[in-house]
């Protein structure tokens, strides 16, 4: 049976285990089958459902949903999981679905901030150090790569990977993937350079961006198909791990990459143009 706290405030099914120093808001409800590291914070508010595997020094602000069931129609109720790793913090009304059959969990890295009204679906896996804006909204399936941030009302296709050290611009439509180290906007998605901003936050040498500029402007700028650009660049620049990230990326991606430079008023946008 479930149990109140001593003021008959919040609500904690007998088999959930919480960790030390863990502090739970009023009007809480922790189903059974939940995990929550120490040091955690759970505020009011709160609703924490069966297959939940919450870190240590996490914070879940009022009106989150945790390991909702899959918003799939697929589900037949099959046992799943919602993992979240440690120092996450999830802002309010942010809504995290279990996995279903095909990957049987959801699962949120270290270090990441998901703001309000974030929606997140099934199967997805978001790596470390991840920022979602206020109102992202993942479809199933969604892979996000580590340092990764996507701002306010970004949309995600399903099946859709995003790659390390990106940056989506607000309000952008996600449809194909989106290579590591770049920034992308402008409908439909396109190229808007590199984020050298975020990448120079991170330690990125100069000689490290200028490779990754040189890259991409292979891929995206001088006009070559893709095919054509790998080719290149495995023949004329040298093997680092950021050429590595981008060529497995590339090669592995499906339905394909997001387009190059968009033409606008007969002019070809210029890749800085993008902050």
């Amino acid at each position: 049976m479930d149990f109140f706290n001593s003021k008959g405030n919040f609500i904690v099914h007998p088999e959930a285990r919480i960790g030390k120093n863990v502090t739970i808001g009023p009007f809480t409800y922790i189903d059974k089958n939940v995990t929550i590291g120490d040091n955690s914070w759970i505020g009011p508010n709160v609703t924490i459902f069966e297959g939940s595997r919450i870190g240590s020094d996490c914070r879940i602000f009022p009106g989150a949903v945790i390991g909702g069931i899959p918003q799939d129609l697929k589900f037949k109720g099959e046992p799943s999981e919602v993992f979240i790793g440690d120092h996450t913090t999830i802002r309010e009304y942010v809504t995290v679905n279990r996995g279903t059959a095909y990957a049987q969990k959801t699962a949120i890295g270290s270090h990441c901030l998901l703001m309000a009204y974030v929606h997140v679906a099934h199967d997805c896996i978001i790596g470390d150090h991840v920022i979602l804006a206020n109102n992202v909204n993942l479809a199933g399936h969604v892979e996000i790569e580590d340092w990764a941030i996507l701002e306010g009302l970004v949309a995600v296709q399903q099946f859709i990977k995003i790659g390390m050290h990106s940056f989506i611009a607000g309000g952008s439509l996600v449809r194909k993937n989106v290579p590591p180290y770049v920034k992308a906007a402008r409908e439909p998605l396109s190229y808007a350079g590199v984020n050298t901003v975020g990448l120079r936050r991170r330690n990125f040498s100069t000689e490290q961006i200028n490779q990754i500029q040189e890259i991409y402007r292979f891929v995206f700028v001088k006009g070559y198909n893709v095919s054509h650009a790998i080719e290149i660049i495995e023949t004329t620049l040298s093997e680092t791990e950021e050429r590595e990230n981008i060529l497995h990326f590339i090669k592995a991606a499906d339905p394909g990459i997001m387009r190059g430079f968009q033409t606008i008023n007969g002019s070809k946008v210029d890749e800085n143009t993008i902050d």
